[in-house]
């Protein structure tokens, strides 16, 4: 077995901090929020750690039984980042998501926290960095939104609306030089 690099460990963790986006959220779980009157914080979190770690081991094989390679898988899904990318530095909307009318774990943990972007850029980690390397920063990033969905409210308080607009802004334009990178890598040019 590999041992755990501290700086692969870190770039995973950004990584998916980044596309996971969980303070970019924080505006769309508030809204669920009030519409359910609560968040499962636990629930969703453990929910978000068995989705990515069973996607890490098993997005391959499923992907194989549809016939698809994790380079063509990763193309695509940095093609998905950019787009993300382009919502989250413009502030113009590609993806139409209706808000659901019940909180639970199908719209907080999939897809809003472990969506598409997320199990694509998994399976584009694991082209490049060692799997105990990507699971510790899953583990790290579930504790990250553990602790945002628990203090939600505190967190919107603290940071305002300029607060979340900024680093909403600051996180696109790390995703885009994100899908640049997974595109390149994948496309062997």
């Amino acid at each position: 077995m590999h041992p755990l690099i501290f700086r692969e460990v870190l770039s995973v963790t950004m990584i998916l901090f980044a596309i996971i986006d969980i303070l970019g959220a924080i505006p769309v779980i508030i809204e669920m929020r009030q519409r359910a009157g609560h968040i499962q914080s636990e629930r969703a979190s453990i929910a978000v750690l068995v989705l990515m770690i069973g996607f890490l081991f098993a997005g391959e094989e499923l992907l194989k039984i549809i016939g698809l390679d994790v380079a063509s898988f990763a193309i695509a899904g940095s093609l998905v980042i950019f787009i993300i990318a382009m919502e989250m530095t413009l502030g113009v909307k590609f993806f139409n998501e209706e808000m659901p009318e019940t909180i639970s774990i199908v719209p907080l943990a999939f897809p809003l926290i472990a969506g598409a972007g997320t199990m694509t850029t998994l399976l584009s980690l694991k082209t490049q960095y060692q799997t105990q390397n990507i699971i510790v920063g899953i583990v790290l990033n579930t504790l990250f939104v553990y602790l945002v969905l628990k203090n939600v409210k505190w967190i919107e308080h603290l940071l305002g609306k300029t607060g979340l607009s900024i680093l909403r802004k600051a996180f696109g334009i790390i995703l885009l030089a994100i899908a640049i990178k997974l595109f390149r890598s994948n496309t062997h040019l």
